[in-house]
């Protein structure tokens, strides 16, 4: 079971899957932890780290943040790397190098723009000065990366949008892959809390609001580059940092329902790993969560923070249909790793021989 969040699942999944028909798989990572490594040797896949030294030391966003910007103003990351296998596929926005596919999973201004509103205070006059060369940089890596790129792959319709916006073809939309063989329900689910995330994209406000009217929340994750105060020591919320998958599938197949407040999110990971658990998530009605959530079926899309407050307090305190748990699980099935796999097998055509695989 690989202990991997968001983006790092679908190279990760994939080449899982690729490995087993017997071609030869390189998974090529900025940074990579002994504990991933060890798992893809197990898988029998090749880890090429590049140990890039990443001086800031506040949390895997802002060490994120620290590789785009070597690669996008000064190139280091590709420096290090020079793909030699048949077949490259691209998994990264921080290593811009020749590639069959590049599978883009969103841009690094579109996300700092939306999550602008929740910087602290000592973040946004210099992100307010260097927005607009930020802006420049990423938009000129970006259309390098697709210069050399021979087809792009986005992970959602809306993330596509966002590249074609700046000009650039995507030629396919894949949803990345979920092991519903891992994430799915455990045990007739207590319902006696409500699950959440926090991360770096995570819109807090709303999930105040909703911990001061009495509903009792638990939230997991440890990207966030920091969580205000008033979320940290409320008494209705209750943070775990970072946990296992194991802990994570017990986690969603307990909750009463999943709570997703966002401030940019190109497809929404979460969504589909709680529908999987067979619990229905409540979010807004835009960006990816969009394209996985069926609203009044396998969850609830709302527009506003003030929607989204009123929803969960109801929804706390009233339930809904348990058909509904049936109705996320089948849902979260069309995400599953198996078929994602054949939809990648039909984007690079003819046989695998080596995939170098970076993230």
């Amino acid at each position: 079971m690989f202990d991997a969040y968001g983006p790092v699942c679908p190279p990760l999944e994939i080449a899982k899957v690729i490995a087993k028909r017997k071609h030869n798989v390189s998974v090529v990572s900025t940074k990579m932890s002994d504990s991933i490594r060890k798992i893809l040797k197990s898988c029998h896949i090749k880890p090429i780290d590049l140990n890039v030294k990443i001086v800031t030391r506040r949390g895997p966003s802002i060490s994120w943040f620290e590789a785009w910007t070597r690669e996008a103003f000064f190139n280091l990351n590709s420096r290090s790397f020079l793909p030699d296998g048949d077949v490259v596929v691209n998994f990264s926005q921080t290593i811009a190098v020749p590639a069959t596919v590049w599978y883009v999973q969103g841009p690094t201004t579109d996300f700092l723009s939306d999550a602008e509103q929740t910087f602290p205070m000592h973040y946004r006059l210099p992100y307010k000065i260097l927005k607009p060369l930020l802006t420049q940089t990423d938009n000129r890596l970006i259309r390098h990366m697709a210069s050399i790129s021979k087809r792009i792959v986005a992970n959602s319709k809306f993330c596509a949008s966002m590249y074609e916006k700046r000009g650039i073809r995507v030629h396919s939309v894949i949803y990345p892959p979920l092991d519903c063989s891992i994430f799915k329900p455990t045990s007739t689910p207590s319902g006696d809390y409500v699950l959440t995330y926090s991360g770096k994209e995570t819109e807090f406000y709303a999930l105040k609001k909703i911990g001061d009217a009495g509903v009792r929340i638990k939230s997991f994750g440890y990207k966030a580059p920091y969580i205000p105060k008033k979320i940290l020591e409320h008494k209705n919320i209750e943070f775990l940092g970072k946990v296992s998958s194991k802990e994570l599938v017990n986690l969603y197949s307990n909750a009463l329902f999943t709570l997703f407040t966002f401030t940019h999110e190109p497809f929404g990971y979460v969504p589909v790993e709680s529908m999987a658990c067979g619990t229905p998530v409540l979010t807004y009605n835009h960006q990816g969560p969009s394209e996985a959530v069926s609203s009044g079926a396998t969850g609830w899309l709302v527009n506003t923070d003030e929607e989204i407050t009123r929803l969960a307090i109801r929804l706390w305190k009233d339930s809904y249909p348990s058909i509904m748990r049936m109705k996320a699980r089948r849902r979260a099935m069309l995400f599953n790793v198996k078929e994602i796999t054949e939809k990648w097998l039909q984007v690079i055509e003819g046989g695998i021989l080596e995939e170098n695989i970076q993230t």
